[in-house]
């Protein structure tokens, strides 16, 4: 989401996390307006990235016209999403009322530019209201479409991202693997020691688990347990995620 009058730092910021997440499986849900949004769908088709464009009118017109072209290649690998019937005009009124559905469907909603006031702040206090993730990017006291930015980073509206390492480790995003992995998983864990490999089959037994649940199932002190953790992430074996719960990587 952002602004309609995206400036060449926003284009950046857009198209540097758009690329960075072709190989997550990803949908990139806007608006097909001018800016940010339209930015957005066109960099997802690029990558072939599935895109979904939320419309404030009928399907049977395309507001603006100038995104037509691009609104039909999104019908081929994505599509359009409109909850007004054909011969509704793109009024004004429609578009702050269909950004509840872009938030609705999005696990998280990224503002990547905005002004104080605009869409893509409804947007992000609606998804606020879904208890759904909300991310910014930051920019310079002086700039004015990232006003809105800065005010929803400050105000604890949304997470300060910096590039798309900020959003996967925020999400849990795990980063696809090869098939091969599996078997190489298992040749790494059985060359494991001892307490190395009860806590690899306790998490692939759980899928994940908190640093407390580890430590109190096998009665160590934590900063045994640190250690062995670490050395096992060091090794590839282990993805740490947010609140310092761990999985095994390859592990569903």
């Amino acid at each position: 989401m952002g602004t309609r009058n995206a400036t060449s730092y926003g284009k950046r910021l857009c198209e540097e996390l758009i690329s960075s997440l072709q190989e997550y499986d990803i949908q990139i849900v806007s608006g097909l307006a001018y800016g940010i949004d339209v930015q957005a769908h066109r960099l997802a088709l690029r990558h072939r990235i599935p895109t979904i464009g939320v419309l404030g009118h009928g399907l049977d017109r395309m507001y603006p016209s100038a995104h037509r072209d691009v609104a039909s290649r999104m019908l081929e690998n994505g599509g359009l999403l409109t909850e007004y019937p054909s011969e509704t005009i793109p009024d004004r009124n429609n578009f702050p009322a269909r950004n509840r559905i872009i938030a609705g469907l999005a696990d998280v909603t990224i503002v990547i530019e905005a002004a104080k006031k605009g869409g893509a702040l409804i947007t992000a206090e609606i998804a606020n209201s879904y208890n759904r993730d909300v991310c910014a990017y930051p920019g310079g006291i002086d700039q004015e479409y990232s006003a809105g930015c800065n005010y929803l980073i400050k105000t604890h509206r949304a997470h300060l991202i910096r590039h798309a390492d900020d959003l996967v480790y925020l999400m849990g995003w795990e980063r696809p693997k090869p098939k091969q992995e599996g078997s190489q998983l298992r040749l790494l864990t059985d060359s494991l020691g001892k307490d190395e490999q009860q806590v690899c089959n306790f998490l692939l037994e759980r899928e994940q688990a908190g640093v407390d649940e580890i430590a109190l199932h096998f009665g160590w002190p934590t900063s045994k347990l640190a250690m062995i953790l670490l050395e096992m992430e060091m090794n590839g074996l282990l993805l740490s995620l947010p609140g310092k719960v761990y999985k095994m990587l390859g592990s569903p």
